[in-house]
């Protein structure tokens, strides 16, 4: 299990992240328009700058919706692989069967 504080530290980047997803979306195509004047653009990228850091989405971590665990993370199930083994031994993941011989 995941310490609380890191995993509530990503509920707050994913939060950021949606809620200056418009306005960081506007800014980049501003900046990369060529047609645009270069001081546009160069005010542009200093606007970006100026966002919060946690507000980028590359800095949200995908982790098990069930542990927390930041490793081994199946973007499919959004689980680990410890849990996705868990869930699938109890024969809750659909289409998911423990092979034995």
């Amino acid at each position: 299990m995941a310490k609380t504080s890191s995993i509530e530290k990503n509920n707050l980047r994913k939060k950021l992240s949606k809620q200056y997803a418009s306005k960081r979306a506007k800014l980049k195509a501003l900046t990369k328009d060529q047609s645009v004047s270069m001081e546009d653009r160069f005010a542009a990228q200093l606007k970006l700058a100026e966002l919060p850091r946690n507000s980028s989405p590359g800095r949200v971590r995908n982790r098990c919706e069930f542990s927390g665990r930041p490793r081994g993370y199946y973007r499919k199930l959004k689980l680990s692989r410890i849990a996705l083994r868990e869930f699938g031994n109890f024969g809750q993941v659909p289409g998911m069967v423990k092979s034995s011989w």
